[in-house]
């Protein structure tokens, strides 16, 4: 977990990388990109990527989150129409974009309304198995689900439905941006035989403002299928 406290660093990194100019970076031209935050973070950890997407042609899309904390399916309601919205706006598919459990809520999201969504990209999302993560973390989850059921009176069956969408196999590309010295997920939770994957260096808060994540999403977003 101590390996997270390089997230300034990278923050610099990227702010001193000419790809944060734009360098290089062929142009959005006005293509949807929804952002859905990871667990326990809100639109705010996504603002980086959400001014840099719109630098360089894109119309990004934040969910309204301010903690990612409750269940998958009542999240992917208002997820959905979001998506449908900015779909109708560009009248191009949106391509969606994940941070953690950001990118698990994508990958579902996305299979449920294929006719909208051209790819997703994950980064540091544990696709192969969402439980296979840090202590730490993993009492936050259970903490969450505590909240869940005080504030819903429904138990963790809701997310049954979810967690089988999420284990089947894609309906639109999936790249997943992954990297081996995560401290909160294993990155070996990361990668999949039917998903497309990406290494990079860095730690798991930080893929959010890593430059060689932002340098793989200038390739990955522009096809209108996303195709890695």
């Amino acid at each position: 977990m101590w390996l997270e406290g390089r997230v300034a660093g990278e923050y610099v990194a990227l702010i001193r990388d000419p790809v944060f100019r734009g360098a290089g970076v062929p142009r959005g031209r006005d293509r949807g990109v929804l952002l859905i935050p990871g667990f326990l973070a809100g639109d705010w950890s996504l603002l980086t990527l959400s001014g840099w997407l719109r630098r360089v042609g894109y119309r990004p899309e934040l969910p309204g989150f301010r903690f990612n904390v409750d269940y998958s399916e009542l999240l992917l309601e208002s997820l959905g129409r979001r998506l449908a919205a900015s779909r109708a706006a560009t009248g191009k598919r949106v391509a969606i974009v994940g941070h953690s459990r950001g990118g698990i809520l994508a990958k579902v999201l996305a299979d449920r309304h294929a006719d909208l969504v051209s790819s997703v990209v994950t980064l540091g999302s544990p696709l192969g198995d969402p439980f296979e993560i840090h202590p730490v973390t993993m009492a936050g989850v259970r903490a969450a689900h505590l909240y869940n059921v005080l504030r819903h009176w429904r138990g963790a069956e809701i997310e049954g439905d979810f967690l089988a969408a999420l284990g089947a196999r894609p309906r639109v590309p999936v790249t997943s941006i992954y990297s081996r010295t995560d401290g909160v997920v294993s990155w070996k939770a990361c990668v999949r035989p039917d998903l497309s994957s990406v290494e990079v260096k860095g730690s798991h808060v930080g893929l959010a403002v890593n430059p060689d994540v932002y340098r793989a999403l200038a390739k990955l977003l522009p096809s209108e299928r996303g195709a890695a």
